[in-house]
């Protein structure tokens, strides 16, 4: 089933904006959260194709977000891409090990973001 509900797990207003925009007007529909906590509540009420997750943010990190939904039975099949400042390969290693399935590093080229999304199974 190619992915049409997706949640966009960031703290910061204009990267919610600029995320949600693009995957809107490609026909996406966008359901956002602005720390960890909301986004592991919302993944479990809403059950998206995908969630977007944002590293650094208050509260829970991405990190422990995505650790927590990629292991949880509720939620361990959705894919988790992480989008993050977070640029060194030692960042990428522990996103992916914490059950990530991608890693994009900020400011995202929306190109790249729009083709993880559509390769997703």
């Amino acid at each position: 089933m190619p992915v049409q509900k997706i949640l966009v797990v960031d703290d910061s207003p204009t990267e919610r904006f600029f995320v949600t925009d693009l995957l809107t007007k490609n026909g996406y529909q966008v359901i956002t959260a602005e720390n960890g906590e909301e986004g592991i509540a919302k993944a479990k009420a809403e059950l998206p194709d995908l969630v977007i997750m944002d590293v650094v943010m208050p509260g829970l990190n991405g990190y422990q977000a995505t650790r927590t939904l990629t292991r949880d039975e509720a939620t361990k099949s959705i894919p988790v891409i992480v989008c993050t400042s977070k640029g060194q390969e030692t960042d990428k290693i522990w996103g992916l090990r914490q059950g990530a399935m991608d890693y994009l590093v900020k400011p995202v080229n929306p190109e790249e973001l729009l083709q993880k999304i559509a390769v997703l199974p």
